[in-house]
C-alpha cells in the first residue's frame, strides 16, 4: 500500500513537471508572412528576437518595433498575448492591435502566429499576419 502510494506521488510529480513547462526566454526567430489584406504590406520582417517573460499575472511578449503584448498564464507551453488597445506603429498614420499565440516545446522551439490589425484614423484599414518560428537563444528566466 505504502509503495503504491509513493509511486503515485512520484508519477503525479513527473506528470506535473512535464506540463509546467517554462515558456520564458529569448528566441532567435524568422518571420514568414502568412497573409495580408494590405496593399502594399506596411511592414516586412525577416529575422529577429522574441522575448517571453512569465510574470504575474501571465506572459509578456516583446518583439523589436512592436509594442509589448500581455496575456494570461502559459498552459502546457502554449500562450496568447495582445496589446490592450491600438498602438502606434513604425508607419506614420497607422496604429495597430497586435495579437500573438503559439507554443514553446520541450526542446525550446517556438512556433507562433502574429497578427497586426491596422487602423487609420481609428477605422479598420487592413490586416497582416506572420508565422514565426525559431529556437531558444538563452536559458529560461525564473518566474518573478
Amino acid at each position: 500500500m505504502r509503495t503504491t502510494l509513493l509511486a503515485g506521488v512520484f508519477l503525479l510529480a513527473a506528470t506535473t513537471s512535464a506540463f509546467a513547462q517554462d515558456v520564458a526566454g529569448t528566441f532567435d526567430v524568422k518571420f514568414e508572412e502568412a497573409g495580408s489584406t494590405c496593399s502594399p504590406p506596411p511592414v516586412t520582417y525577416r529575422t529577429g528576437k522574441v522575448v517571453l517573460e512569465e510574470k504575474k499575472p501571465g506572459v509578456i511578449v516583446n518583439i523589436e518595433t512592436i509594442p509589448e503584448m500581455i496575456g494570461g498564464p502559459a498552459k502546457k507551453g502554449s500562450f496568447k498575448a495582445t496589446t490592450s488597445t491600438a498602438k502606434a506603429t513604425t508607419v506614420q498614420g497607422l496604429d495597430a492591435v497586435y495579437k500573438i499565440s503559439g507554443r514553446v516545446d520541450d526542446n525550446g522551439v517556438i512556433a507562433v502566429v502574429l497578427v497586426a490589425e491596422y487602423q487609420a484614423n481609428k477605422k479598420a484599414y487592413c490586416t497582416q499576419s506572420w508565422n514565426i518560428s525559431g529556437v531558444r537563444a538563452d536559458t529560461p528566466a525564473k518566474k518573478k
